[in-house]
C-alpha cells in the first residue's frame, strides 16, 4: 500500500513495522519518523487507526484469562533453564502434553 506521495519514510516500511510501533517496540527515533509519516499520509494513518482498534478489541475480549499459578511457574522455570543454557538434559519436557497424567 502506498499513497503515491513521496515521504521521508516509505509507506511500505511504515506498514511493515506497524505492530512494532503499536507495541512501542522500536527506538524513539523511529517512532518519531513514523509519527511524522502519519501526519502526512492519511492512508497509513487510517491503517494505523484500524490496527490500533483491533488490538484494543482483542485486549478487551481476550485479555482477562488468568493463567493457573502452577502453569505459570512451570513456564517461568523452563524460561530460566533456557536462559541459563541448561536444556534440562533429562530429555523430558517441563510441561507434559495435554491430557497426560501428572507426576509421571
Amino acid at each position: 500500500m502506498s499513497c503515491g506521495e513521496p515521504h521521508e519514510t516509505d509507506c511500505g516500511e511504515v506498514l511493515d513495522h506497524l505492530y512494532e510501533f503499536l507495541d512501542s517496540e522500536m527506538p524513539e527515533v523511529d517512532r518519531t519518523k513514523f509519527e511524522h509519516h502519519f501526519e502526512e499520509c492519511s492512508p497509513c494513518l487510517e491503517k494505523y487507526g484500524l490496527e490500533q482498534a483491533v488490538k484494543k478489541l482483542v485486549k478487551r475480549c481476550c485479555g482477562h484469562d488468568d493463567v493457573p499459578a502452577d502453569l505459570r511457574a512451570k513456564v517461568m522455570g523452563r524460561i530460566q533453564l533456557i536462559r541459563s543454557g541448561d536444556q534440562g538434559g533429562s530429555g523430558r519436557d517441563v510441561l507434559p502434553p495435554p491430557g497426560a497424567p501428572q507426576g509421571t
